[in-house]
């Protein structure tokens, strides 16, 4: 829930960075994240979408998850 808002408002960086990295430290999947955001796209649009995505992919590098 937090991320899609976070994602929806834009200009969260920070604090999508913030939640994405506990979302993965409670168990939930890189692949799980990634279609949170997907899913916000039909109703935040896709530029909002895009931005949140790539913060994730940030994330999952620094964990070398990617």
């Amino acid at each position: 829930m937090t991320l899609s808002c976070l994602a929806s408002i834009g200009g969260a960086e920070n604090q999508l960075r913030v939640h994405i990295n506990g979302a993965l430290n409670v168990g939930v999947t890189a692949k799980e994240i990634v279609e949170v955001f997907i899913h916000c796209a039909v109703y935040v649009g896709f530029p909002r979408a895009l931005n949140a995505v790539a913060v994730a992919k940030e994330v999952f590098k620094e964990r070398k998850i990617l």
